[in-house]
């Protein structure tokens, strides 16, 4: 799924993440609420994930999420 999509289905998509994600606080999700670059910096936080790590696993996530 493209970014604009998961941008614009935010609210539907955070269940997935916090699948993904668990250490993601709602809040967390609150704050990304639907940006990319908030979120692999909130991944490099809670996991400790180097830059390049992050995007690969975000690329990674975002591509095998259903389409909505």
């Amino acid at each position: 799924m493209n970014w604009d999509r998961i941008e614009g289905n935010w609210k539907q998509v955070t269940g997935n993440l916090k699948a993904q994600w668990g250490k993601l606080t709602d809040d967390d999700l609150a704050e990304i609420n639907g940006s990319r670059k908030v979120l692999e910096g909130k991944l490099q936080e809670r996991y400790g994930y180097a830059k390049d790590e992050v995007k690969r696993r975000v690329d990674t996530w975002s591509t095998n999420i259903k389409t909505m």
